[in-house]
This record gives C-alpha cells, structure tokens and sequence, in this order.
C-alpha cells in the first residue's frame, strides 16, 4: 500500500487502488444526501402532514448546530492523536450514530411531530460531521499533487455520483412495484416508463398515489444505509493507511484561523461554495414537486436513475477538462452551462416530458464537475496555510468549507419551502389544490433562482488565483522547506548530549 502524502519530486505516485478504496466511503454519504434533499421534506409533508414553510424551519434550525459542530470537528480532528490515527477514530465512532440516527429519522412513526423531527434530524446532522469532515481532510491528504489530488476527489466523486444512482434506484422500485410491476420486471418497467414519457404513454397509465408512497422509499433508504455503512466503514479503515505526521501538526487554534482568515483563496472558495450550493438547494427544495406536478412525470425515482448516470459518466470528461484549462475554469464552464439547462426548464409544460429528460440528462452530465472540481480546488488551497502555519491542517478547511454548504443548503432550502408554501403551493394537494401565485414560485424558484446565485459566484471563480502554475511553484517551496526542516533536524539528533 502506498499513500506518499507530500511525496517529494521522483517520489511513487500514489497508487490507484489507494484512490478507490479511500473514496468507496462516499458511496453511503451520498445516499442519505439524495433523500434529505428530495423524499425528506415531502413524506414529513404530504405523508405525516407537516407543512412545508415548518419544515423549511426545522431544517434551518437544525442545520445551524453545524456553526459548532463543524470547526470543531475539524479543529479535534487535525489534532487528535491515536494509535489508528488522526481522522480513522472519528469515522468509527461516527458511523453507528449515523446508522441509529437515519432509521429514527427516516422511519418516523405515525405519531412523529415537529419535536421528533428537529431532535432526531439534529443528531443525524451531527453524526454526519463526525464521518464527512475526517473523510474529506483524510482524502486531502493523501496526495500532494494539484493533478492527483483531481484524482483523488474525482474518485470520491465517483462513489458519491454511485451513491446517488443507488438512492435513485430504491423509489424507482418501489414506484414500478406500487404501479403493479414484478420484481423480476423492474429494468423492463423501467424501460417502458421511459419510451413511455418520449411518446406520451405515461398519461395513457393512471398512476398510483406517488404522496403515498415516501414512507416505503423512506423505509428503503434507511436500510440501504444501515447496510452500507458498516461495511465501507470497515473496508477503508481495515485497507487505506493515513499519511505519515508532518513535521510540525500542531497549530495553536488562535494561530491556525488566523492563518485561514488570511488564505485569500480560502475566502474566495467559501463565496463560491456558498453560493453554488445555495443555488443547487433551492432547485432540490422543490424538484420533486416540479417533476411531479408541473411536468406531470409519475416514476421520479427512473428521472434520478438517469440523472445520475449521466453524472457518472461525465467524471471523465471533466476531469479532462480540469486538466486542459485549469480547475477553476473549467468550474466556470459547467456554471454556465447548468444555467443554460435551468433557463430551458421554463419553457416546459405538463406533458413536455422528451424535452424534460433530455434537459435532466444534461443537467446530471454536469452534476460531477459542480461535484468535485470546488473540492480539488480546496485540496490545493490547504497547501497555502501549510507554507505559512507550517502544520497540515486539512480537516480544519475542510470544516469551515461544509460549515458554509450546509449553511447554504439550511437557508435556501428553508427559503425556498417557505416561498412556494407560503405562496399557496400544497405538497399534498398538488396544482389543483394550489393557488397560481404558488405554482407560478415553484416554476421560478426551480428554473431561475439557481441562475441568481451562479452569476454572484462567476467572477469570483473567473479571477480565481492558484493556477496549475502557481500550485506548483508553491508546492516546490513547501518541499524544500521541508528538506531543510528535516535537515535540521538529523543536525540536532547527531549533535553530543551535554
């Protein structure tokens, strides 16, 4: 096994079966993201009848414990110090909280109210950070290479993308089943769920009641994380070894954010990540409603299946792109392109089902680049705190950047639940129990509120800093101060005792 974190000039490469057994940890992480994003607030709403400017507000709420959770999860996380290493405890005792956490949340009783809701979604969140942060600060260590790090998020990504076909997978099943299909027959539905949409079949079926059937998508969900996440605990832990300590880890806390105020590209980085995925949250608030009730397609989970897959398949054309032209340009192509697929959407109607899946397929091919290029271009930026601080203090970025996405996922989609609520938009009625004002935000808030919060992003990533170039000359200093660091100190190891 070969990790060669910060591996000088000639050293190995990093090997790539390290790259794929560190990143398979995603796969389970990604699939409780896909539910809390889409079937969460609907079975909370239509199924257990919570309405959805309240649970816009739970969320919110029970995202901001992330303000404490998150630094100082990464803050312990950079300095602990164990047998098995630094990052490895955290994800092991973080991994049974998650399992217990997601059943509770995922399988509320009939009973469940808005106490249950907030309790239980708060230690889901914070079970969450306890895997996510060392995870994501482990993956940055491995490699110190601005392209192999590409590689190592990209791998990641692999997984997370992998994750989500897996999440999508479980309501088409249940969807194809509730519509009288046979276990043996899913691909086939599913096949005909498809030729069916491209030729208007879907509106020849009388579909069953898709608010019905959240809590056994729910249930499905919850077991395949349970089963998930043990196992993938086990295998990264058991097979990838953390990087050998720095010469110097410990940075003061006063110190170390002193350092991170200071890193110009960490700045710049957050404003992008923040308004990214405040963009990407207000469209997955409401993009069930908008599939379901606007477009009018019945098999949501065979629109998410497709969807991921496209993503899956586009890794390695972004990949190559990061490569050609940077990775903060070729973040800036897959903006503008997802805002030309988004602006598309408003000219869809219900029944308009070929041009909605061909936009879906297209929006799911630039799903990996929003993915993993922010986080590669996170990975290079922790070098800069480690020419100036002299630590490695990757888990500590790596907080302070989830802290600003799920701020963002906490507002917006708090935000954008509460504008179609309280606009009249009703998850459990659907456009014929709602008024036009709410219909009419829920065509917005999908369509165009993500374009919004793109453009603030742009310049920002158009005059981004840290080149291949300018990694690079960074990356040589960090080794030669490293050389003479541990020059140094063979000096002082051969020097007499008094």
């Amino acid at each position: 096994m070969d990790t060669n974190a910060n591996a000088a000039p000639g050293a190995p490469r990093l090997k790539r079966s390290t790259i794929f057994l560190h990143g398979s940890l995603a796969l389970p992480l990604a699939v409780y993201g896909y539910p809390l994003a889409i079937w969460l607030p609907a079975h909370y709403a239509g199924h257990l009848g919570l309405s959805l400017s309240v649970i816009g507000l739970i969320i919110m709420i029970a995202r901001f414990t992330d303000v404490i959770t998150d630094p100082l999860m990464g803050e312990i996380s950079d300095r602990g110090r164990t047998s098995i290493g630094r990052r490895k405890p955290y994800i092991l005792l973080g991994a049974p909280l998650l399992m217990l956490s997601t059943w509770f949340l995922f399988v509320p009783p009939e009973s469940a109210g808005l106490v249950y809701f907030l309790v239980w979604l708060t230690l889901f969140f914070a079970s969450a950070t306890m895997i996510q942060i060392p995870f994501r600060a482990w993956g940055a260590e491995l490699s110190a290479d601005y392209h192999t790090r590409s590689q190592v998020t990209a791998a990641r990504e692999f997984y997370y993308l992998g994750g989500l076909l897996l999440a999508a997978a479980v309501p088409m099943i249940v969807e194809i089943l509730a519509d009288g299909g046979a276990v043996g027959q899913i691909f086939s539905s599913m096949w005909r769920d498809i030729t069916g949409a491209f030729t208007g079949g879907i509106m020849d079926r009388v579909p069953s009641n898709r608010a019905a059937l959240t809590g056994p998508v729910m249930m499905g969900l919850a077991i395949t994380i349970v089963v998930l996440v043990p196992l993938l605990t086990g295998i990264i832990l058991t097979t990838v070894a953390e990087p050998p300590p720095a010469l110097r880890e410990r940075v003061p806390m006063i110190e170390g954010f002193r350092h991170l105020w200071r890193n110009g590209p960490m700045r710049r980085i957050l404003i992008i990540a923040f308004m990214v995925i405040a963009g990407e949250s207000l469209r997955n608030a409401v993009s069930l409603f908008f599939i379901r009730d606007i477009i009018g397609i019945p098999t949501i989970g065979a629109a998410y299946f497709l969807y991921f897959i496209s993503g899956i398949a586009a890794i390695p054309f972004w990949l190559w792109l990061g490569r050609r032209m940077g990775k903060h340009r070729a973040f800036m192509v897959t903006l503008g392109f997802v805002s030309l697929v988004s602006a598309c959407n408003l000219l869809l109607g219900r029944g308009d089902y070929l041009a909605f899946f061909c936009l879906f397929l297209l929006k799911g091919f630039a799903f990996g680049g929003l993915q993993f290029l922010p986080l590669a271009m996170l990975a290079d930026v922790v070098d800069i705190d480690s020419a100036r601080s002299g630590g490695r203090r990757a888990g500590t970025y790596f907080a302070v950047l989830g802290l600003a996405e799920k701020l963002a996922v906490a507002i917006f989609t708090g935000l954008a639940l509460n504008i179609v609520g309280l606009l009249g938009y009703h998850a459990s009625a659907g456009i014929e129990g709602s008024t036009e004002a709410g219909v009419l935000s829920l065509r917005l808030v999908y369509c165009l509120g993500p374009i919004a919060l793109y453009g603030l992003a742009a310049p920002l990533i158009w005059s981004y800093p840290l080149t291949p170039i300018r990694h690079a000359r960074l990356h040589a200093s960090l080794d030669r101060r490293n050389a003479r660091l541990a020059a140094a100190g063979r000096d002082q190891a051969e020097l007499p005792s008094p």
